[in-house]
């Protein structure tokens, strides 16, 4: 079911945002590692919903070829506990932090992503 809502966030974006995407892979884990946490700065008591790790593709140029795919990984545990076991919050959360993730693929800082999250749900 988690898969099925992860891919379903992929077909929800807007179908020229798909045919930009490049050179991307989107995996699901269990959780995040302690020592991935530690990479990445995430303290005691700060969750991890999803991670890019990747060039932007704002990032790219000519010199860009035969690099591994960016890795966009969505965290399935910490997902579903802050869900609380309501299916369309679990739906709207993996919603959201796929489309998080995806917009670091296309070079948007956390902050942007966070005004845009904010106007979006405003304009629900």
């Amino acid at each position: 079911m988690f898969e099925r809502l992860v891919a379903e966030a992929v077909t929800a974006l807007p179908a020229q945002m798909r045919r930009e995407m490049k050179n991307v892979a989107i995996i699901i884990e269990q959780k995040p590692r302690r020592k991935k946490l530690r990479e990445v700065g995430i303290r005691l008591h700060e969750t991890l919903l999803g991670l890019y790790e990747g060039i932007p593709l704002i990032q790219r140029d000519s010199g860009y070829s035969g690099v591994l795919p960016d890795k966009i990984t969505i965290f399935k545990e910490p997902i579903e506990e802050l869900s609380g076991g309501n299916p369309e919050k679990l739906a709207d959360l993996v919603r959201e932090v796929v489309w998080h993730e995806i917009g670091h693929h296309f070079g948007l800082s956390d902050p942007e992503l966070r005004h845009l999250e904010k106007e979006r749900k405003k304009n629900k």
